[in-house]
């Protein structure tokens, strides 16, 4: 029969003596949440299932909206527009 702590009628050792987070709370001391099993944090810290950064640092791609290219780019559609609107102006 396993042992039970205080007067709790559930085991709650295995949970007591678990690693605790190590992530520092708002106000300083550090989080006194049981890690989750296999990580150093605890699940609100980042030790749940798919919390962090994708793999591969899919964080650091870029979109290329501010390229060289793409302003060039910008730049020669909005020439164009000019121009197609001033021809519009002096057909009429």
């Amino acid at each position: 029969m396993k042992k039970k702590v205080g007067n709790h009628p559930r085991n709650t050792a295995p949970m007591a003596a678990s690693p605790r987070c190590g992530a520092k709370t708002r106000k300083g001391p550090p989080c006194r949440s049981p890690a989750v099993s296999g990580k150093k944090r605890c699940r609100m810290h980042g030790g749940a299932a798919g919390s962090g950064a994708p793999k591969g640092n899919q964080n650091a791609l870029k979109h290329g909206a501010f390229t060289r290219e793409m302003l060039e780019e910008r730049r020669e559609f909005s020439q164009m527009i000019r121009e197609a609107k001033a021809t519009l102006r002096e057909i009429s």
